[in-house]
């Protein structure tokens, strides 16, 4: 690698900041310039709906790196600025003001975005999501004057949300339209843990249930005051919360001819169909070597270790992710940390080692031979390394229920 080649990384999140990291960790020597839309440093997302929300963190303590980290380290910051179009054959991408930015290597980290609803209300005011820090700002905000709030979604961002408002003395409501929380992420039996901890702190769960309007004020016809069911029910709150996922950004990738299919369709060093160009974190739909399959895991672990792997291939060294998908949550008093990737349908027993009822336990998700394909521990700590040892390993499904016997 010459010390003219110019790399460019478009984002401005965890992944982003850590691409520039390990570029130079491993000495590239070249122009860095990392385009970010939003005007702050990169900062990790997860503290947005957790210690950020509960008063325990200011942005400061989880910016990835401070100022004068870019400027030792030669990284050139386009903070506030959009990529318009990525061009593949003159290797250039084009900035808000019309001009172009040549680039020898191109990193895509442009994150997701909240998904919204198409119902009437959704753009009143006083209807939130959450993705930026301005959107967990707002939000602590809400916590100091409102009464009652309507969490549309049962998946993590809302529950998180949910027990950080409860703490703040907000009354909350959930509608979801699945039968319980997290079902596609956990599955019934582990949904069932967390939807008897959100009714132990006071939610209101409302499941099976579909929205059909943001409900507004009489009189204010653009200020939110709850939802309205498609059965008519009407849930009243002084503002509603939509938190329905996120969906990934693909368009500058899409647009630009890169494949692509519900994520940015990369190889298991995180190239993407033109070998000048890798995508990380959100957006980046990998194939896994461990897992034989493709995944796309909107987490913080892939945001946090996919860089190191895409530096390396964008210095044309050969590497691979191989890491096992990991994720975790903070809500009231459990905090859980999981490993692997079980989908619904996919396996066929949870076994639960540990006491339920306590929420002290971990769980394996089994295939039909016994084999684990992932393991959560609930307010147990330092087991994840057993649980990875266990991931792919066959195993008598009584002894691993068996508190006795080591992992």
């Amino acid at each position: 690698m010459t010390s003219d080649q110019h790399f460019v990384i478009v984002g401005g999140g965890l992944a982003a900041a850590k691409l520039a990291e390990a570029l130079r960790a491993n000495d590239f020597a070249g122009t860095v310039t990392l385009i970010s839309a939003e005007e702050y440093l990169p900062y990790e997302r997860p503290p947005l709906s957790k210690e950020h929300l509960t008063g325990k963190k200011s942005l400061e303590e989880f910016t990835v790196d401070p100022s004068q980290w870019y400027r030792d380290h030669h990284i050139d910051l386009l903070l506030g600025t959009e990529v318009g179009a990525i061009d593949t054959g003159a290797k250039t991408v084009t900035l808000p003001d019309g001009s172009t930015l040549g680039y020898d290597k191109l990193a895509l980290a442009t994150g997701s975005t909240p998904r919204r609803l198409p119902i009437p209300g959704m753009d009143a005011r006083e209807v939130y999501t959450l993705r930026t820090i301005d959107d967990s700002d707002s939000l602590i905000d809400l916590f100091g004057s409102a009464q009652r709030l309507v969490i549309i979604g049962a998946g993590w961002i809302g529950l998180e949300v949910a027990s950080a408002a409860r703490g703040a003395g907000v009354e909350v409501t959930i509608v979801e339209s699945a039968e319980l929380p997290l079902l596609a992420a956990l599955g019934p039996e582990m949904g069932r843990v967390f939807a008897d901890l959100h009714r132990d702190h006071g939610v209101d769960l409302r499941f099976g249930a579909q929205v059909e309007a943001i409900t507004t004020r009489d009189g204010e016809p653009d200020v939110a005051a709850g939802v309205r069911l498609t059965d008519g029910t009407v849930i009243e709150g002084d503002a509603v919360l939509v938190a329905i996922g996120a969906r990934p950004n693909i368009e500058l990738a899409a647009n630009a001819g890169l494949a692509t299919d519900g994520g940015v369709l990369v190889d298991a060093s995180l190239a993407t169909s033109d070998p000048n160009i890798v995508a990380v974190g959100d957006i980046a739909d990998a194939q896994h070597p461990v897992l034989g399959r493709r995944i796309r895991v909107e987490h913080w672990a892939n945001a946090l270790n996919q860089p190191a792997v895409a530096a390396q291939t964008m210095l044309g060294k050969s590497a691979f992710y191989d890491r096992l998908p990991y994720f975790f949550t903070d809500q009231y008093d459990l905090g859980m940390e999981y490993t692997g990737y079980a989908a619904i349908g996919e396996y066929a027993r949870v076994v639960v080692r540990g006491d339920l009822a306590k929420r002290e336990f971990v769980a394996f998700w089994l295939d039909a031979d016994n084999r684990v394909l992932a393991g959560m521990n609930v307010n147990i700590w330092d087991v994840t390394d057993r649980i990875k040892e266990l991931i792919g390993q066959q195993v008598d499904p009584e002894r691993l229920a068996d508190t006795s016997a080591p992992l």
